[in-house]
């Protein structure tokens, strides 16, 4: 069942759908008045699920009723998601981080979401903790395993 945080986030996908410039500016607080919450509530839901990896950029301005804009960032082609790919580097990898990448190539259609679970999988840390895995080695493993993983998806020419 959806929650208060799903429904903000539908509400502004739904506005940046309908916006003619790939943008939309709102009001922290008439936002948070239209859905009977708190502003803080719109922060969460701004810093959780309009991400960089989700295909978004927020920007935030203080003053003037706490005006927001968010961008919609476009597309990139698939030599572009394999150039990302490679540039995940042990220090970066992050199982949450990762799994906001994989929530962005379902949404654009680049991998099916039976795909994303296979993925999610692949990323978790249970398996390699059951395994005697720990730390950096665990990071490396999942990465490598990872990157081979999409690697494989992302080919073209089947």
């Amino acid at each position: 069942m959806p929650n208060l945080t799903d429904y903000i986030e539908e509400y502004l996908k739904k506005l940046l759908s309908l916006s003619a410039n790939r943008h939309i500016e709102i009001r922290r607080r008439e936002l948070a008045g239209k859905f009977s919450c708190v502003p803080s509530q719109i922060n969460y839901v701004l810093e959780r699920r309009f991400t960089l990896e989700r295909g978004f950029l927020v920007e935030s301005r203080r003053g003037g009723g706490g005006c927001i804009r968010i961008y919609r960032v476009e597309q990139p082609q698939y030599k572009s998601w394999r150039e990302l790919i490679e540039n995940l580097d042990d220090d970066k990898f992050e199982p949450d981080r990762v799994g906001e990448l994989l929530k962005r190539l379902v949404e654009e259609k680049v991998i099916s979401r039976r795909e994303s679970s296979l993925l999610n999988a692949i990323i978790g840390d249970q398996l390699y903790i059951r395994a005697g895995f720990s730390g950096k080695n665990s990071r490396k493993l999942q990465r490598e395993l990872f990157i081979s993983a999409l690697r494989e998806l992302l080919k073209t020419g089947y």
